[in-house]
């Protein structure tokens, strides 16, 4: 896909012009951070998304593979992996059974608890998500699109701000969130 030629303009600082002109003043700013990420985290997404296209993978389906990989023995309950994600049971079921489907995670009986789930990473599943890793590696996370200590300040603000909606809570989880 041919990237886009850049606007003459600046389209968030003329949205945060027009909530000036229009006397709303005091959420101009808070209006520009909201779009600011969100624009953003488009971007990024649309970087990582075309890193993962070659590996048939979305975000999502990476995500639960390469938490697998790092989980001491490739396995994990289900509700162990929603909680480290953050997501929506329905969604990570959903993610789950194409990773099942795509014999890249096994859905297990829980040892202990007849009502649960263990996700099992297969081996085709470490192969694939640590090609995968490699390429995100490569392609998006060695430059991000910000000099490392525009990077520390950006994770450091956003830290603060997941802090502050409640993602977590001090005193600070080990290991410190980023």
């Amino acid at each position: 896909m041919p990237r886009p030629r850049p606007l003459p303009i600046d389209p968030l600082a003329e949205a945060k012009r027009q909530w000036l002109a229009h006397g709303w003043t005091d959420s101009a700013d808070g209006m520009a951070v909201v779009i600011s990420v969100m624009r953003a985290q488009q971007l990024l997404l649309a970087r990582v998304d075309a890193a993962l296209k070659p590996f048939r993978l979305s975000f999502a389906r990476y995500e639960v593979l390469r938490l697998l990989a790092f989980s001491r023995n490739g396995r994990l309950p289900l509700s162990s992996v929603v909680a480290r994600l953050q997501v929506h049971a329905t969604s990570l079921t959903s993610t789950a059974e194409r990773l099942v489907r795509d014999g890249l995670v096994n859905r297990e009986p829980h040892p202990h608890d007849g009502r649960a789930a263990m996700l099992t990473l297969t081996d085709a599943g470490r192969e694939l998500v640590e090609r995968a890793t490699l390429a995100l590696n490569t392609e998006v996370f060695t430059n991000p699109g910000v000099d490392a200590d525009d990077a520390g300040a950006l994770v450091g603000i956003v830290a603060r701000l997941r802090r502050n909606a409640g993602d977590f809570t001090d005193p600070r989880p080990l290991p410190d969130p980023l």
